[in-house]
């Protein structure tokens, strides 16, 4: 991953690629260039806010031109009251890239010599320990990102190999000298949304195998419980036609490809008279599978659009442009796309987990999965009970995610003096929608776990390509169900493979 000439593509939401900075002449003197013109606006004395003046509602309390170093340094100190568990790694190392992406832009004021140090951190794998607790997502993640701004001048905490460990120390090991913030360079750092929009990052990727193993379950739905592929036919997605639904539709349809167990399109209709038992329409969880899980597509093409628009873009305060000559106090710090974005994929986790838990209740039912007995028993003694607890921890994680699941962006809070009186929540609800993922992904592995039951039930040799390497899978590592036994680990053993994407 390049930057050059002050644009980053971040498009893959990765940083597996590393980050490395242009060394052209003319994109360092781009960005000197509007260090250069704030410096000159600083002396002539005009008042510049986080430069010359306090910061926030304190905006209106003048400092001297001399002091504005220590204004840099007491900024990220003072900032300095994260609290709750730290972000992994992997988010701090996204933090480190987004906040690099934006202060590349050149339209931050900041120097070359900053840029740089981000680019060192990331070259050595120095991931600044941060809390992720602590911001409301206005004036950007101020206390999350004072970690980073802290970690640069060799203060605080950092995650190098794999150890939380002094900044000092590791760059005292490494030869590195702290560095030594110019005027607005702090602020230029902890000014943004590099926390939500990473967290947010990361979750998105978790979140796609969770999508797309969720198809893979619904598929299998349509297997073992004998359902009528003609909900899934194009012409049905093609009358209204969204894009995600077509594309949920036809995922669902390829991977029931060569099943000897579902009704071919049409056929119920054929056939109705001679399979008395048989409703002539599947219920609503199965026959509109596509209907729910095509919006979800769709709203996560919408997330990925706008965190990578966020990303891409300058959300800093005030932004330098040295070539109109102007300093703009604005608002680009304001989180809301991001707020938005996951508010919206919280829902959507919601509904995929109402899906999932409808689809596997019928599963397990006697009164209707078809004869697969109760609670998929293969034992028929009256002692074993098979599934029947599987199911309640099922829905109790999908009664987790329901809770969690409140629009994050509606509860504003009016901080720092009223200063920052409407705020994005940006964090929050980015946090909300990673905590999310474990539950569904516990929720998945269950009913994966069910599903290769249902599938020694029915016979093997029945079943689509895609369902038999399914259940190869998951019978590696986990036996089938005869016996009642302890359940738990085999649920984290399936869980493994499906983090993995084994069952995409």
């Amino acid at each position: 991953m390049t930057i050059d000439d002050g644009f980053i593509e971040y498009r893959n939401f990765t940083c597996n690629d590393g980050v490395r900075l242009s060394d052209d002449k003319r994109f360092i003197d781009f960005i000197d260039a509007g260090h250069d013109f704030l410096l000159q606006q600083i002396n002539s004395g005009r008042p510049i806010y986080g430069i010359t003046t306090g910061y926030g509602e304190s905006g209106a309390n003048p400092t001297a031109i001399e002091d504005a170093q220590e204004l840099q340094k007491n900024l990220y100190r003072f900032c300095g009251v994260g609290v709750g568990e730290y972000l992994s790694a992997e988010v701090s190392k996204i933090m480190l890239t987004v906040r690099l992406a934006s202060l590349s832009k050149g339209k931050s004021g900041v120097s070359y010599d900053l840029l740089k140090r981000f680019e060192l951190l990331l070259e050595n794998e120095i991931y600044p320990l941060i809390p992720s607790q602590g911001s409301v997502g206005a004036s950007g993640d101020l206390a999350p990102l004072s970690y980073i701004a802290a970690v640069i001048a060799g203060e605080r905490e950092v995650i190098f190999k794999g150890e939380n460990r002094k900044t000092i120390e590791v760059y005292n090991e490494l030869g590195i000298t702290p560095y030594v913030f110019k005027p607005k360079e702090a602020l230029g750092v902890i000014n943004g949304t590099a926390t939500m929009s990473a967290i947010a990052i990361n979750a998105i990727k978790e979140f796609e195998i969770l999508l797309k193993s969720t198809e893979s379950f619904v598929a299998a739905i349509y297997e073992v419980l004998i359902c009528d592929t003609t909900a899934l036919e194009p012409f049905v997605h093609e009358s209204k036609p969204f894009d995600g639904q077509i594309q949920v539709a036809k995922n669902i349809l390829q991977k029931c490809e060569g099943s000897k167990l579902t009704q071919k399109a049409f056929s119920r209709y054929e056939n109705f008279h001679l399979e008395r038992e048989q409703n002539i329409q599947d219920r609503y969880s199965i026959r509109c599978a596509p209907q729910v899980l095509g919006v979800v597509r769709d709203n996560l093409e919408i997330a990925k659009k706008w965190i990578e628009t966020e990303v891409n873009g300058v959300n800093d305060n005030p932004l330098i442009d040295h070539i109109g000559k102007r300093i703009y106090t604005s608002g680009n710090f304001y989180g809301g796309y991001i707020a938005h974005a996951m508010d919206t994929m919280r829902i959507c986790v919601g509904n995929m987990a109402d899906l999932v838990d409808k689809e596997f209740a019928l599963l397990i039912d006697h009164k209707f999965n078809k004869g697969l007995g109760e609670n998929l028993k293969i034992n028929k003694k009256p002692t074993h009970h098979a599934f029947k607890l599987a199911q309640i921890t099922l829905s109790s994680l999908s009664a987790d995610i329901l809770m969690n699941t409140n629009a994050a962006s509606l509860y504003s809070r009016s901080t720092e003096s009223l200063n920052q009186d409407k705020v994005s929540m940006g964090t929050t609800s980015a946090r909300n929608f990673a905590k999310q993922l474990p539950d569904l992904a516990n929720m998945l592995s269950i009913a994966f776990m069910g599903i290769a039951q249902a599938v020694d039930i029915r016979g093997v040799d029945k079943c689509s390509a895609k369902l038999q390497n399914l259940h190869s899978e998951i019978r590696k590592d986990v036996a089938k169900l005869v016996e009642d036994r302890r359940l738990d680990l085999d649920i984290r053993s399936i869980n493994k493979m499906l983090i993995d994407g084994k069952f995409i």
